[in-house]
């Protein structure tokens, strides 16, 4: 049996495309990240195939068929999409075969999963630290929550049940109603509070607290939240379960990432509010000892009280070119003085050059015309000497001249003389 499909036939693609599932890997010959995903996207094509999962796994190279890498909007390698009908999904995901997997099974199958007893809804709610479900009937918030659905089901998976299906401890005001279930507890949707239900499943799904990397500061930066999600290193992780959903919490190993990212240095544990909006931060203007300063500091970010640093501004973008550049070159020096030498010493070699020829362009110019003209240097204090002598045997010449001429006179001229 294939497990992987080798996207070689454009026409043999178009004709199935709609007629299956594709889980279809973009990617370019020369691509370095691409050959690291190969083995990777081998073992999930295996994996996918023993599982009896409706999904191909196939590969296409981006640049022999740049127009159907255009046509889905591929504009980087690799790009892993699903391919679901006229629908195509792209994966922004960690590329390990778990979290690939995961995310193939859960879009491949339909948006809005039904629970149809407690027992399931139970065992649902073990398996996912977040859960979206609509409860109710059909009604203009269901057919508004399939839409999401279709649209967020790359991050989440969304189920939809009857209330009785609910524990008891589930209480709901009104149906229909959208539900999240995390953090041991549950928060309702409300339009005129939370805005549109997009905007709000956004927001809910991620976890209060949940450990933060790049990848993560990223997801959190395209949730268009416009409160202040925070990055936080601090090393008593219950003194940050607060009630606060103002806030996103988390923690972050090291201050590597964060130092690049305020472009200074942070000491460890350290508490930091990042604001992914506009990359402002705040830090509290003392040390942390107590649960009590750190609430005061969060009242602080939220009436505009505390000071905030960095930002998206002209100087800031010309200060992080010049300190990613340096960044850069130190990275490299660091790891390989010889190869660092060879990188910024050889260019640094040829732009010299290149001054000295353009300064000394002119005065070769000026030989060159010297030369045309017959003469050089040397030539010219030659003739210069030519000339002296020439002028020094004439005025001889006239001496002698004028000597013989006075032989020449008679006694009588001479004794006028």
């Amino acid at each position: 049996m294939q497990i992987l499909f080798v996207l070689s036939s454009l026409f043999r693609f178009k004709d199935s495309r709609m007629e299956d599932v594709w889980l279809v890997d973009f990617y370019a010959p020369w691509c370095g990240y691409c050959k690291k995903l190969e083995p990777i996207w081998k073992e999930v094509g295996a994996e996918l195939t023993r599982s009896g999962s409706p999904v191909r796994v196939g590969k296409m190279d981006g640049t022999a068929y740049s127009g159907v890498a255009s046509e889905f909007g591929v504009r980087g390698y690799p790009t892993i999409k699903l391919l679901k009908g006229e629908l195509a999904y792209n994966y922004k995901g960690p590329r390990t075969k778990d979290d690939i997997i995961e995310f193939a099974n859960r879009v491949a199958g339909p948006a809005v999963r039904s629970l149809p007893s407690r027992q399931m809804f139970e065992h649902v709610l073990k398996r996912h630290s977040v859960l979206f479900l609509y409860v109710g009937g059909e009604s203009p918030l269901k057919e508004k929550y399939t839409e999401v659905a279709s649209e967020l089901i790359v991050y989440t998976y969304f189920f939809s049940a009857s209330e009785d299906v609910l524990p008891e401890s589930v209480t709901l005001h009104e149906l229909p109603s959208v539900v999240v279930f995390k953090d041991g507890t549950y928060f309702t949707y409300d339009e005129y509070e939370d805005g549109s239900l997009s905007s709000w499943v956004n927001r809910e799904r991620f976890q209060s607290y949940l450990p933060i990397d790049g990848f993560t500061l990223y997801e959190l930066g395209e949730t268009g939240n416009t409160a202040l999600p925070c990055s936080v290193k601090y090393s008593a992780k219950s003194s940050l379960m607060l009630s606060c959903r103002d806030f996103q919490f988390g923690h972050m190993e090291g201050n590597d990432y964060i130092n690049s990212l305020i472009m200074g240095e942070v000491s460890v544990p350290s508490i930091i509010i990042l604001n992914t909006s506009n990359e402002q931060y705040f830090v509290p203007a003392e040390p942390v000892e107590d649960l009590e300063q750190l609430l005061r500091f969060f009242s602080s970010v939220l009436d505009g009280s505390a000071p905030a640093f960095g930002g998206d501004g002209i100087f800031q973008r010309i200060k992080r070119v010049a300190y990613d550049a340096r960044s850069t070159i130190m990275s490299v020096f660091r790891s390989s003085p010889l190869l660092g030498c060879f990188l910024f010493g050889l260019p640094l070699g040829v732009i010299s050059l290149m001054c000295y020829g353009i300064c000394t362009a002119e005065s070769d110019d000026d030989t060159e015309l010297m030369k045309r003209d017959g003469f050089t240097d040397e030539e010219e204090e030659e003739g210069e000497e030519e000339e002296q002598q020439r002028l020094t045997a004439g005025a001889e010449g006239e001496e002698e001249e004028d000597a013989e001429k006075i032989e020449q006179k008679s006694p009588t001229e001479k004794k006028v003389d």
